[in-house]
């Protein structure tokens, strides 16, 4: 039966399309998401820490079983789940990139860089073979070159995370299952391969393998460090990590100055490239505010339900100078947010603390010793406040709000895992919003999240998506008509005004565009989130012949699903919202699905906005497995 005839009746339709629009309004992932910076993979001597570790679960854990997860290759690492490593395939694609006019950071490079490049060049003088697979090697670069550098490395990164060692270099997964944007460059294989064996890399390879070695050992104490001291204010338990990894992947031969992160839900890695001559040889704030994003995104994207009062709060930050994510998914920005305050929570002031005497028996050196640490506590605090206030200029409305929160957790020593759900449920929605409202926003963010690069100027579709966050429908369905008018086949253009049919309850519109988007786009979260809306229509559709039938259409809903996950991006929301699909049918928020059937209801979406989010708190309480 055709979804077009199970939605025929007008006041249906603006119920149906209405509880979409209210998924939109959720979820709404953009079209054109910036790509995460990936990381290195394969290791060759890994350094391993042995430390305690969150028995949270990963994102969409408690999901459906689906096809085995590609995983990043990590032949010795012998089960641990933190590791600090190089990798060999990691190598291979720095040094080819490096052999076709990479020079970015060189001056700032560990030595052994200079090293490589000066064997490389030298066998590219004595040999014609290699000249010629070196030829090979930077055409295809150069075809596949995007116009932000730093973009363009990093998809070679993320394609070393998943091969095997050389000589093989081979995929360890199906090419499906790896991430889109490695994917693009995938067929580097054979030419890199030929590469290699004329350079004869794998020989430099060992030759500097002692240098590799010693940068491990500069960086392995200090890291240890961080990870110890950040368990142990978030008081994770000494468990296991569930099977997710956290993997530190050095590689000189990139530069310094470019740190690529990748975290997919399972593995999170970072592959940073040590500065010369520095006593900070690596970025460890970047390292620590990935593994922040390793240990406290399972105790937040879990609790979606909980997270969906908030979603008012979206409307406050569209101005802010963030990311379009952060403006649309509520749980990108409370999670950003709340990591950002666990940085001002344990950030070093550099003020220095008062030398504790020797003696605290007298009673007047007891009683300057407390006023001296008094005076301290009040100006590092002053210094935290001053980077909160800061992080809230940039546009992390939230800091503010899980500092406090952060500083009750310590006064109680708790734990984060514990004390996670009361924060995010017991947050004063409509007080928040009041706040946030007195913020004067600075004109650029901060740019500081190695999970995503920095904001913009919008323009065409991009400022299309931001109109319809906004609410202006009519201004972003304007622009999107304008660039169908130049590309019949824009897909990008079709997802939107297939969400903005959604929105305003034509569901027959929403199934002809969102069908085009599947059928022309070449991006995998347009593809998946296509996909994804498809499916709930199905999952919500009814059929009008027969009023008593359950879920019509679940077939049709479940192929939608499973071809978001053949499809999707590497973004963890996507499979996680296919593979909740796949496990149960979507079911319309409880204020939509209660208007259902009753003669001259008004649609839900036409009621206001609690913008407190107390009148469906019952309808948003997360459950004990939360």
């Amino acid at each position: 039966m055709d979804l077009r005839r199970l939605l025929v009746a007008r006041r249906r339709l603006v119920l149906v399309a209405g509880g979409l629009a209210m998924l939109i309004a959720a979820l709404a992932p953009t079209a054109t998401l910036l790509a995460q910076t990936p990381t290195g993979s394969n290791s060759s001597g890994p350094s391993s820490i042995s430390l305690g570790s969150s028995s949270s679960s990963a994102p969409g854990s408690q999901a459906v079983d689906t096809a085995p997860q590609a995983r990043i290759v990590q032949p010795e690492a012998a089960g641990s789940a933190i590791t600090l490593e190089t990798s060999e395939p990691l190598f291979y694609l720095a040094a080819g990139l490096n052999a076709c006019g990479y020079d970015t950071g060189l001056a700032d490079s560990d030595p052994v860089r200079a090293k490589v490049r000066g064997e490389i060049n030298a066998a590219l003088v004595d040999s014609a073979e290699a000249r010629d697979a070196r030829d090979a090697l930077c055409s295809f670069i150069q075809m596949h070159a995007l116009a932000d550098t730093a973009r363009d490395v990093a998809q070679y990164i993320s394609l070393s995370l998943y091969l095997t060692a050389p000589p093989a270099l081979a995929p360890s997964a199906e090419i499906p299952d790896l991430p889109p944007d490695s994917t693009q460059v995938i067929e580097v294989l054979p030419v890199l391969r030929a590469f290699g064996e004329a350079v004869q890399l794998h020989a430099i390879w060992y030759e500097h393998r002692p240098e590799y070695e010693a940068l491990v050992d500069r960086v392995h104490d200090p890291l240890t460090k961080m990870v110890l001291a950040t368990n142990l204010y978030l008081h994770l338990p000494a468990s296991n990590y569930d099977g997710r990894r956290f993997m530190v992947l050095l590689e000189p031969m990139l530069a310094p100055s470019e740190t690529n992160a990748r975290y997919d839900g399972l593995d999170s890695a970072i592959v940073v490239s040590p500065r010369a001559g520095a006593p900070d040889t690596v970025p460890m704030d970047l390292i620590r505010h990935t593994y922040l994003h390793f240990t406290v995104e399972p105790l937040v994207y879990p609790r979606a339900a909980a997270m969906s009062r908030l979603l008012p709060l979206l409307k406050t930050v569209q101005q802010a100078p963030l990311e379009i994510i952060y403006k649309s998914d509520i749980g990108a920005l409370v999670n950003e947010c709340l990591i950002k305050a666990i940085e001002a929570r344990t950030m070093e002031t550099g003020i220095a603390a008062p030398a504790k005497p020797a003696s605290l028996k007298d009673r007047v050196v007891q009683e300057l010793y407390t006023a001296q640490m008094d005076a301290y506590g009040r100006e590092a605090e002053a210094a935290r406040r001053r980077k909160v206030d800061l992080d809230m200029r940039q546009g992390w409305v939230l800091v503010d709000y899980f500092y406090g929160q952060l500083g009750n957790m310590e006064k109680e020593d708790g734990s984060l895992k514990d004390e996670i759900g009361p924060m995010i449920y017991g947050m004063d929605v409509d007080s928040e919003r009041h706040h946030i409202q007195q913020i004067a926003f600075l004109p650029e963010g901060s740019g500081e999240d190695v999970l995503h690069r920095a904001p913009r100027p919008l323009g065409g579709l991009g400022l299309a998506e931001s109109k319809l966050m906004k609410g202006d429908i009519e201004g972003a369905a304007a622009l999107a008509e304008e660039a169908l008018k130049t590309d019949p086949n824009n897909a990008e253009a079709h997802y939107l005004l297939g969400r903005m049919d959604l929105m305003q309850a034509d569901a027959d519109g929403a199934l002809d565009q969102l069908s085009k988007a599947v059928q022309l786009s070449h991006d995998p979260r347009t593809i998946a989130w296509a996909h994804i809306y498809l499916g709930r229509m199905y999952d919500i559709a009814r059929d009008p012949d027969n009023a008593d039938a359950i879920l019509p259409q679940r077939e049709k809903a479940l192929a939608e699903y499973r071809a978001a996950l053949a499809n999707r991006d590497s973004q963890p929301d996507t499979k996680a919202a296919a593979e909740a699909g796949i496990k149960a049918p979507f079911t319309l928020p409880r204020r939509a699905a209660a208007n259902i059937g009753q003669e001259g209801a008004a649609p839900a979406d036409d009621q206001p906005l609690d913008p407190t989010g107390k009148a469906e708190k019952e309808a948003y309480r997360p459950s004990e497995s939360q």
